[in-house]
């Protein structure tokens, strides 16, 4: 496997749409950076949330996810309490090629102040906008700014397709669309 340079990243984007909207140079003035870097792509989150919240007791339970677990909020930012967790998801829409494994990581500008991205790896052949978690483990509130770099976004290139894709699989979250909860 190889990672995969700016050069390619813009090429797959403009050729087959990899990711759509596609920013071509790294947004940086007044806000927390997105769009193309140097071997990645630095993603947005859009202006959708869920936040956890514990008014109702309800437990979270992957087999059995209650919407009573979270609040949803629209707005250009949100506040995630203390100890808490939210999901979001990407302004952009990615179409992964089979040959193609993404890594996410989260932003330095959030994981120095205690907010932790989480994003499980992008699988060959998978598409839809990315369901983002962000853990806040500071014991204050922590905010998040829609439209602006979330995550960085990193393309593994395998040295051929892979024999089955997550689209050959019939994969619950493909083609997913705004923020995505727990499938069984």
């Amino acid at each position: 496997m190889s990672i995969m340079s700016d050069k390619w990243i813009r090429e797959q984007a403009k050729k087959y749409g990899m990711i759509e909207p596609f920013v071509e140079t790294q947004k940086r003035k007044g806000t927390i950076s997105y769009g193309l870097s140097s071997y990645g792509y630095d993603a947005r989150v859009s202006d959708e949330f869920k936040i956890f919240t514990n008014v109702d007791s309800a437990v979270v339970d992957p087999k059995n996810f209650s919407p009573k677990s979270f609040v949803d909020r629209t707005g250009p930012s949100c506040v995630i309490p203390p100890n808490s967790f939210a999901l979001a998801r990407t302004v952009e829409y990615f179409r992964i090629p089979r040959d193609v494994l993404v890594i996410c990581l989260g932003k330095s500008t959030y994981a120095r102040c205690g907010i932790i991205v989480n994003v499980t790896p992008l699988e060959p052949g998978w598409e839809g906008h990315v369901t983002l978690e962000f853990s806040n483990t500071t014991p204050l509130p922590a905010r998040i700014y829609a439209n602006e770099g979330a995550a960085q976004f990193l393309f593994l290139q395998g040295n051929e397709p892979c024999e089955t894709s997550y689209a050959d699989r019939g994969g619950k979250y493909m083609g997913q669309k705004g923020v995505t909860l727990p499938k069984l």
